[in-house]
């Protein structure tokens, strides 16, 4: 009788327990859809308004305070652009490196995934002042002494060093994700390809990338997606407050839409007159985000539907 007594009050306090975890999780979780949904509701409401196409294909006049962001649009499209293509071969090559060749041991390996660790870490702010030190002091300054006679050309901020910073910013999370994503293809179907007689690339590239290809774009699209919205970086790098022509080369400074938030809500001459134009102009960052991870979430579904 004891017993039964004993085990039934355990029970309860296993009963009372799940009930504590469940409501803290709950109320977590409601906390986080609260505040996703505030951000959303207070930009849109302050900025669906204002965003129409006269504000989508217009340069900024009067002062900033009417006009459009095309510009800024423009700039942060050919950033994330050549962020991307800059960051993704090398992050898909290192993550391949290290999930399939390298020897976990190995002093290269600890040295490569400190070095991806160390970077993950770093303060954004830290990648634009190597920007400003490396690509624009060192890179720029000797190109325009080998290639322009001295003449100031790459040796100033310009969106390819803004670009080439950013990438530096989300190469890490691109190894990671794309390293993860190789490792969920089952050991078994590499040793099998092997005994058939595959090479080791040849199994790569015939079982693995087909195999993990879908979270492999997942994640670089949210890595790339993630350095589109940032500012730190590009503050010193290659973004200006203002900018009365589109980026027609790499050495063109630029305007983009994060630096533009930055700008409207901190700098302005009459930052109640800009208001406006803040909210409309998050909205479109915020779309531009949202549409970038949509890409990847119908990539991913439409892999594996063909897949199957």
């Amino acid at each position: 009788m004891l017993k039964v007594e004993k085990e039934r009050q355990l029970e309860m306090n296993r009963n009372v327990k799940d009930i504590i975890v469940e409501s803290i999780t709950g109320i977590c979780v409601l906390v986080i859809i609260f505040i996703i949904v505030s951000i959303l509701a207070i930009t849109i409401v302050g900025g669906w308004p204002n965003l129409n196409w006269t504000f989508l294909s217009e340069f900024p006049k009067d002062g900033m305070t009417k006009g459009g962001i095309l510009p800024a649009i423009v700039g942060t499209a050919v950033m994330t652009i050549i962020m991307a293509v800059a960051a993704v071969p090398f992050g898909v090559i290192t993550a391949i490196y290290l999930a399939e060749y390298a020897n976990e041991k190995s002093v290269i390996a600890k040295t490569i995934r400190f070095a991806v660790k160390t970077l993950a870490v770093v303060p954004s702010i830290i990648f634009g002042l190597f920007g400003l030190g490396f690509f624009i002091g060192f890179v720029g300054k000797n190109m325009d002494n080998i290639f322009s006679g001295g003449e100031l050309r790459w040796g100033q901020p310009n969106i390819l060093w803004a670009s080439l910073t950013m990438a530096l910013l989300t190469l890490p999370v691109v190894i990671v994700s794309v390293e993860e994503a190789i490792r969920t293809i089952p050991r078994d179907m590499r040793e099998a390809s092997l005994a058939l007689g595959a090479t080791k690339w040849q199994t790569i590239r015939k079982v693995v990338l087909p195999g993990s290809v879908s979270g492999m774009l997942t994640g670089t699209i949210l890595a790339v997606s993630r350095g589109a919205g940032e500012v730190a970086p590009i503050l010193f790098t290659g973004a200006v407050y203002f900018s009365s022509h589109l980026p027609h080369s790499l050495s063109d400074q630029f305007m983009s839409l994060g630096y533009h938030i930055y700008i409207m809500s901190t700098q302005s001459s009459n930052v109640d007159a800009t208001q406006p134009i803040q909210f409309a102009t998050t909205l479109v960052l915020l779309l531009l985000t949202f549409s970038l991870n949509a890409v990847a979430v119908i990539l991913r579904y439409r892999i594996r539907k063909s897949a199957k």
